[in-house]
């Protein structure tokens, strides 16, 4: 999934003067396939909870695959190359749709307890491993032609779709599915009980991902046009701040256990690690400290992300948690479509504006989340709703 927006950021200022692009309409190409997740997520996230996860996730990646080499043939051949690139963007949203947001759900259901947070912590690692990866491959990949990361994702795919099909073992569904009516009445008894920090925690992540795609597309500009850094030196650069993020991301999954409360210190801590950081920014403008300083804002959304997992995946039950985790997902990928296009307008309106802003934003999440996030011990109860974190909701339709 992660190599759906990141794979491409260094190649933005190249298609934009290929192809006679405006600034904003090179920021679609990112912004039209996180939307078309956001949109596509709620739904496979209720076919996941209605047949299995697997069922979705092989389909979904093929879909991805075939959307990237849509967009490459078009890049190549078309005349209207943009318009087809599009196309095929909106179609690997629908099948990315389909990937992460469901394998954290496939996750719940696999592992409980502390394993569950570690294994989270891993895939949120793997994530933000992506993220270090896909610059690098795809500044390798834009060597051979400009459009040769969109050639690279059919690759992948098909790598993940043979690993997914013939290593991943899921449990058969021993219950029949619930009828929808049932299944939405059970997802408003969730909310009506918890909304008010399961909409906190969803806020929070779609803020990461918001403010880590607008710096990295801030980066990658200013790298091609301050510094005249390209190809592979600049996906090694972009790189640095997520490998920060992945590490962190790595330590916290599997040092936070079931501890719920250690899980929202972490995340109001983080979120202001994230909010100092895009403060002092405004005073550098040198590459080497402005990295050293973003480097405490990837650290703080490594200390985010993995409690976000754990306290989404386990705040319901295996009925629905496709749905709710997909929900996640989405509002995430509503980060990642917004973060190029905003940071592009705060970018020609004012840096000192847009770095103060982010700042406001951030340090605005971290008190909605100190006083909205709640957690509460789990109770010895065995049924299927009291095993999940937040145990105090008793789901009779369960």
């Amino acid at each position: 999934m992660t190599l759906g927006n990141s794979m491409l950021i260094p190649i933005l200022p190249k298609m934009e003067s290929k192809l006679n692009l405006s600034s904003f309409q090179v920021s679609l190409t990112i912004t039209i396939f996180s939307v078309a997740a956001a949109v596509s997520i709620p739904i496979l996230g209720y076919l996941s909870d209605r047949f299995t996860r697997k069922i979705i996730i092989v389909p979904a990646l093929i879909l991805y695959g075939l959307g990237g080499l849509l967009a490459g043939l078009a890049a190549a051949w078309f005349d209207n190359a943009f318009t087809w690139i599009i196309v095929g963007r909106t179609l690997q949203g629908i099948g990315a749709a389909g990937t992460a947001p469901i394998a954290m759900a496939l996750t719940g259901d696999l592992f409980k307890g502390g394993d569950q947070s570690k294994v989270l912590g891993l895939v949120e690692a793997s994530n933000g491993f992506g993220k270090v990866l896909s610059p690098i491959v795809g500044s390798l990949l834009a060597l051979l032609f400009w459009f040769g990361p969109f050639f690279g994702f059919p690759v992948f795919v098909l790598v993940s779709v043979l690993l997914t099909a013939f290593f991943v073992k899921e449990k058969k569904k021993k219950v029949s599915p619930l009828p929808l009516g049932k299944y939405m009445k059970g997802l408003f008894t969730v909310f009506k009980h918890e909304g008010r920090w399961l909409l906190t925690a969803y806020m929070a992540g779609a803020t990461c991902l918001f403010t880590l795609f607008g710096i990295l597309f801030y980066i990658s500009d200013v790298l091609e046009t301050d510094y005249n850094i390209d190809g592979v030196l600049k996906g090694a650069i972009l790189a640095i701040p997520l490998l920060f993020l992945m590490t962190t991301s790595f330590i916290t999954g599997s040092k936070i256990g079931k501890n719920l409360k250690v899980m929202k210190k972490l995340i109001v801590i983080g979120l202001l690690f994230m909010t100092a950081s895009f403060a002092v920014l405004v005073f550098f403008t040198k590459l080497v400290p402005f990295l050293a300083i973003l480097a405490i804002s990837s650290i703080g959304t490594g200390l985010v992300l993995p409690c976000l997992n754990s306290l989404i995946t386990g705040s319901v039950g295996k009925a629905r948690r496709g749905f709710v985790t997909s929900l996640y997902g989405s509002v995430r990928f509503l980060g990642v479509a917004a973060g190029p296009p905003v940071y592009g307008w705060l970018m020609d309106w004012s840096r000192t504006g847009m770095f103060l802003s982010t700042a406001g934003l951030t340090l605005f999440v971290a008190l909605l989340s100190l006083l909205f996030i709640h957690v509460k011990d789990q109770t010895s109860n065995k049924d299927e709703a009291s095993n999940t974190l937040f145990s105090k909701l008793q789901l009779t339709s369960e």
